[in-house]
């Protein structure tokens, strides 16, 4: 995967430029703590299925056991995980389908990291594997995410209501995808 600094062009309201310096590249094993720590940050968890306290062996132990077929990611900016990417085609008769997920670090939301890992994804998908569709699914109250993706093309094909139980209520998710 090339290492890219920019970002497609895009509604400059939507998120800003990737800050100089921004490394998108392949997830390592030695990221296990990083990923500990960006997992564990409160609203990085709040927008994703995680549940607080995830330790670095555990993230070891998923990146070692990572299934075939896959694409992890991480943005890096001064040797810190800022934000993490990952793609997992689908196989049989779904092997043209592609999942995606998508997290920034707390202080770095609104900064083009969200923009740089997303336009890396797609550019996989697009450039090298041939995947037909991507989709993914979002909170229904993330609606920085939801414009993040709609700016790639996502469309909202429909919601699950009470999908996750988040911070003690019942949250509804939408499903987003993208076909070319």
């Amino acid at each position: 995967m090339p290492q890219s600094n920019t970002e497609p062009e895009g509604p400059a309201e939507q998120s800003a430029a990737p800050p100089g310096g921004l490394l998108i590249r392949a997830l390592r094993e030695e990221d296990a703590e990083g990923m500990a720590v960006l997992a564990n940050l409160p609203n990085y968890r709040y927008g994703t299925l995680r549940l607080p306290y995830e330790t670095p062996d555990f993230w070891r132990r998923r990146i070692e056991t990572a299934a075939p077929g896959g694409l992890g990611l991480v943005a890096v900016l001064d040797g810190m995980i800022v934000g993490s990417a990952r793609l997992q085609r689908r196989t049989g008769r779904c092997s043209h389908v592609g999942d995606v997920g998508v997290g920034v670090h707390d202080d770095f939301h609104r900064r083009g990291i969200g923009t740089a890992l997303v336009a890396a994804v797609v550019e996989a998908a697009d450039c090298w594997l041939a995947i037909k569709r991507l989709q993914l699914t979002v909170y229904a109250d993330n609606g920085a995410a939801i414009r993040l993706y709609r700016k790639f093309g996502f469309e909202v094909e429909g919601t699950f209501k009470t999908f996750a139980f988040r911070n003690g209520t019942y949250v509804d998710a939408l499903a987003m995808a993208r076909i070319v």
